[in-house]
């Protein structure tokens, strides 16, 4: 479709070579091949939504499963228009028009075109505003990734060409506008984006059922909010570029409010993330994977800076996923691995890990043979600490250490947080979901000495900054954080330590 703007003319048109290839896949992948809607979000749209619907190509008959549109409650006739139009469409077979009984708002809209399309059984949803400001005429752009690359997520951006933005008639403070939220929020989230703010997107359905979107904002700063859920998933987004056209359309967004929203949303997760505040937004339904911590105040580098180079051996309890095995194979030692889990990380060999429950621990066909046996973050996931720290003594040499790290539940932030009546577990951190128990510095000190053995060195640690900013290491500011919290940490253990590394000897060594 062509259009113009003060000389300026786009000629919008389907990608021919991009739709041929998903005729082919939907060829080859037959029943495989993903169902995919389109969602067609309205309000007030009367006057060019048919205009948006009809550009819809006819060569997608075949490849989208169904048109939905919703419209949130217009005072206009939208409703009647689209009524009209499927009665003549080429897509009236799979065309459905829905009037929301009030106004939704943008975000409250599109929580139930999304619903709908989860209880439609469809695999994507793709996001299409009905007063034709993004051009359907990229439909397909958006499809091509999701079934070549796999990508759950994929946005349509207006600035990945940005001259293109302005030619298309995108006011110069929107443009602006635009870059500059882009931008603080791609550094406070730790992403790359080019576009926070395009309207034009996909998810598939498997990737919402994973989002608590209910719980989001039914404001337009949803389109912020989700995208912060989906890097919470540790789902990847995949943009393509656009050409966008702004013509007669009205818009209902109040710029100030927006920005004001968008930054307070990305401040809100970081801090969510930090455990300062519990927001159920940001509670989504993920597997937490542990990562190893560089930090030189991390729990990590702790234990390791503990243990001197050597040539002994290391029985590493709850290790599965190795994260400290190749450091403490480069110090020297032979390590073994134990854990409660059937997998294990592919650079452990077979012989070296050792599936076992942490009840059954002193079954383990070792004797009083290591230097170092390490606990990271066990104890909190026992029922019994003492009685797992005891049945440990018989592996460990006269004069080896057990070092274990134990989360600290007296932080100031959980302090804070039963001041005003709220404990809530979190997927990872002190609060983990799986933590059986919880410590103090003084309980987790107390538990050793119960259990025979002598508190010989206790460090604490400081916030996991790197983990939370999914941080390369290289940020100067995520360092200076790093090091300016770990200050208040080493000065004040109790108030500030997110966790505690503890070095214990044994009191008194019993014959095996």
């Amino acid at each position: 479709m062509l259009v113009s703007r003060s000389g300026y003319e786009i000629n919008f048109k389907v990608d021919e070579e991009k739709l041929a290839k998903l005729l082919k896949l939907k060829a080859e992948l037959g029943d495989n091949f993903p169902r995919f809607g389109v969602m067609v979000i309205s309000y007030n749209a009367a006057n060019f939504i048919e205009t948006t619907l009809n550009r819809i190509s006819p060569k997608l008959i075949d490849i989208i499963e169904e048109i939905f549109v919703f419209d949130d409650n217009s005072p206009d006739n939208t409703f009647e228009v689209v009524k009209n139009y499927a009665g003549t469409s080429p897509w009236k077979e799979k065309l459905n028009i829905f009037k929301n009984p009030r106004n939704l708002r943008y975000g409250g809209n599109q929580k139930v075109g999304y619903q709908y399309a989860i209880d439609r059984g469809l695999d994507y949803a793709i996001m299409l505003h009905g007063d034709g400001q993004y051009a359907p005429e990229y439909i397909v752009d958006l499809m091509l990734p999701a079934v070549e690359e796999k990508f759950d997520v994929v946005f349509a951006s207006r600035m990945m060409r940005k001259k293109d933005a302005i030619k298309g008639g995108m006011p110069f403070y929107k443009f602006l506008g635009n870059q500059v939220l882009t931008k603080f929020e791609n550094i406070i989230l730790g992403t790359k984006l080019t576009e926070f703010h395009s309207g034009y997107r996909m998810y598939s359905t498997k990737i919402l059922k994973k989002m608590p979107i209910k719980m989001n904002t039914d404001d337009f700063h949803f389109d912020t909010e989700i995208i912060i859920q989906c890097r919470h998933l540790g789902a990847p987004i995949k943009e393509v570029p656009i050409q966008t056209f702004y013509g007669d359309e009205e818009c209902n967004v109040n710029g100030f409010q927006y920005a004001f929203d968008v930054c307070k949303s990305v401040i809100l997760y970081r801090l969510h993330q930090l455990h300062i505040i519990r927001k159920g937004s940001y509670i989504v339904n993920r597997e937490f994977i542990y990562k190893r911590k560089y930090s030189p105040y991390s729990s990590h580098e702790k234990i390791l800076n503990m243990i001197p180079a050597g040539n002994g051996r290391v029985l590493c309890i709850g290790d599965s996923d190795g994260l400290l095995y190749e450091s403490l194979i480069a110090k020297g030692y032979e390590v073994q691995i134990v854990d409660e889990r059937e997998g294990h990380a592919t650079f452990i060999p077979n012989n070296n890990y050792h599936q076992t429950l942490m009840k059954d621990v002193n079954e383990l066909p070792f004797k009083r043979e290591f230097e170092f046996v390490i606990l990271c973050d066990v104890l909190a996931r026992v029922v019994d600490p003492m009685d797992t720290l005891i049945k440990l003594k018989k592996f460990v040499k006269p004069d080896g250490r057990l070092i274990t790290s134990v989360p600290n539940i007296a932080i100031w932030v959980y302090r804070l947080s039963l001041a005003i009546g709220r404990f809530n577990y979190a997927e990872g951190g002190p609060l983990d979901r799986k933590h059986l128990r919880f410590f103090t510095k003084f309980s987790a000190q107390q538990v050793l000495i119960n259990s025979g053995y002598e508190v010989r060195e206790l460090k604490p640690t400081g916030l996991p900054f790197e983990i939370v900013f999914s941080s390369s290491g290289k940020s100067k500011f995520l360092k200076f954080c790093d090091g300016l919290y770990f200050s208040l940490a080493n000065i004040w253990h109790k108030l500030f330590a997110y966790q505690f590394v503890i070095s214990a000897q044994i009191t008194g060594v019993e014959e095996p």
